[in-house]
This record gives structure tokens, C-alpha cells and sequence, in this order.
């Protein structure tokens, strides 16, 4: 997707913003009233970023996040001026602007693509790359004539990267990939980001990966690095995969796919569980636990579920 965000620079989005704060400040005097006719006539990009800062401040309007109530509030306090800023830059840098917001907690509502719990979507992007959203997940995507950026906001994708002579570069919180032509899975935990590579390379920060290999960062190097998990993707065609896995971390996982709790009672914890399951439906899951383990499942409504061991 070549985003229309890309018709304009950071340094002119942040200028954009800087017109939309003052003017939500109070009246203009004549003074700053002259100052922004002349920024928004000084050429083309001013007035596209500006009319796409009015845009993304009308939508922010919608939303009930706590960010976008500090941002829409006070309109003097710096606190309010930090928000406004954090949700109206989405979108309209590159790298640099996109690193400015990673820690802020951003409504993936304004995300270029996302999906919601329990659905996964695919998306065939401008150049050619072949983008999938596990559950829950979502990304922004910032192509121009000299880059091809990628940020994960949030959740976990599997991306076919198209040979382009562009350099594609993938963000998360915890740091800048670049990827060559090749096939990746890139999941966001709270802590960490975990790549694998089916095929192709990737840097980070200089530090090479190849294909056949997944690791941890949440900084400049690798970290866990290790044989590729082939049942990482699974999620792509519709299958949970587990090969003698904990029950705990098998019910984590599944429960990303689910609306409320999924809790797993403590002795039933460290239970290993192996099969291929289906994530069209959950509940068949659970029901087929009790067949091959000694647990039960107990509802106690659909949002409020807990595996425990069978009495």
C-alpha cells in the first residue's frame, strides 16, 4: 500500500501538528494567523499534511481511549499536548517518526491494517509483499520512493517480502529489522519481539539472521537464537500446532484467539500436549482436551473459562 501519508515528510507532519495544537488552543492573533497562511502557501506538502492532521483529528474524535481523551482535553496542559501529538504523528513519518511513538499506546483503531480476536487477514501489499495478521494484531505501513517500512503495533504476521530495490525495514518496540526477499513470522510479546525466517536474511542493527533460524530482541542483538519452530506459522492456515508443549503456554496461546479468560489451574500446569488443532473453533478444542488429558473444563460463563484437573 502506498500510503498518501508518504506525500509529506515528518518534519512537515510535526509542523502540521504544531498549527493544529494552536489553533485548538484559542483564537489566532493576527500575527500567527499570518504565520500559518504562510506555511500552509509555501508549498504543496504543507497543505496535504495539513489536510490529512484535520482528517486523524476528526476520527480521534470517535474514539473513548484514554489517549485520545488527554489529547482532545486542556488544551493548554503539556501532558494534552503530548498525547494530540502522540496520535496525530501516526502515520505521517518514516522511521524516525514511527521510533518517536513506540512506547505510547497508540489506538490500533487508526492502524492501516488490523485484526480483530479470533480472525486473521491477509493483505497483498503495493510491491508485491504478502502481508498476514494473526489475531489481534495490527500494523502500519509506510511506503515511499526510497524505503519500505512496516511497523507491527501490535500481535504477530507472517510477511512474503516482494523483491523490490528498496530496502524494507520492520518495526516493532523493541527494535528497526531490515529484511531482504524472503519469508518471515514476527510475533510482539510484552518484553520481546521473536523473529524466524523461512527464507531470506535479516539485520539487526548489523547483527545478520538467515533463513532456518528464529531469535529474541528487545535491543541491538539477537537474543535465544535457535533452529527454526516450524509450527510457529501454523496460525497462517488456520492450525494451532503443539509437539509435547506445556498445557499452560498451549492455553496462552489458544486464548489469544478468544474473547475473556482462559485460566490454567496450577496442577495442571506442566501437562505436555501434542496435535494440530483448528482455530475456526475454540470451544472443540477445549472439548478435545478432556479426551486427551486427565482435565476438565470448567465454564463458568463463555468470557470465564478454566482448565483443571479431572476429579
Amino acid at each position: 500500500m502506498n500510503s498518501p501519508h508518504a506525500e509529506f515528510s515528518t518534519q512537515v507532519a510535526e509542523q502540521a501538528v504544531h498549527w493544529l495544537i494552536e489553533l485548538q488552543g484559542g483564537a489566532l492573533d493576527p500575527r500567527q494567523q499570518q504565520a500559518m497562511q504562510q506555511w500552509l502557501q509555501a508549498h504543496e506538502e504543507h497543505r496535504r499534511a495539513w489536510e490529512h492532521i484535520q482528517r486523524v483529528n476528526q476520527r480521534l474524535r470517535g474514539l473513548s481511549s484514554p489517549l485520545a481523551h488527554a489529547a482532545l482535553q486542556a488544551p493548554h496542559s503539556a501532558s494534552r499536548r503530548r498525547a494530540l501529538k502522540a496520535l496525530l504523528i501516526l502515520g505521517v513519518g518514516g522511521v524516525a517518526g514511527l521510533t518517536l511513538q513506540q512506547h505510547n499506546p497508540v489506538p490500533n483503531l487508526l492502524a492501516d491494517y488490523r485484526s480483530p480476536v479470533g480472525e486473521r487477514r491477509h493483505q497483498q501489499l503495493d510491491d508485491g509483499s504478502q502481508l498476514h495478521l494473526n489475531t489481534r494484531s495490527a500494523v502500519d505501513v509506510r511506503f515511499d520512493s526510497q524505503q519500505r517500512l512496516i511497523h507491527l503495533l501490535e500481535g504477530e504476521i507472517q510477511l512474503s517480502v516482494a523483491e523490490d530495490a528498496r530496502p524494507l525495514h520492520l518495526l516493532t518496540d523493541f527494535g528497526l529489522l531490515q529484511l531482504g526477499t524472503g519469508r518471515y513470522n514476527l510475533r510482539q510479546f510484552e518484553r520481546y519481539s521473536q523473529l524466524g525466517i523461512y527464507q531470506g536474511t535479516a539485520q539487526l542493527a548489523g547483527n545478520p539472521l538467515s533463513a532456518g533460524y528464529q531469535a529474541r530482541f528487545n535491543g541491538p542483538q539477537w537474543q535465544a537464537r535457535q533452529a527454526l519452530d516450524s509450527n510457529v506459522g501454523a496460525w497462517v492456515d488456520g492450525m494451532l500446532v503443539a509437539s509435547h508443549r506445556r498445557l499452560d503456554d498451549f492455553l496462552a496461546d489458544l486464548g489469544r484467539y478468544r474473547r475473556g479468560q482462559l485460566n490454567c489451574a496450577p496442577e495442571v500446569a506442566e501437562l505436555l500436549i501434542s496435535g494440530s488443532y483448528p482455530l475456526a473453533d475454540s470451544e472443540r478444542i477445549l472439548d478435545l482436551l478432556q479426551i486427551a488429558l486427565p482435565v476438565r473444563v470448567r465454564r463458568f460463563t463463555r468470557y470465564w473459562v478454566t482448565v483443571e484437573a479431572r476429579v
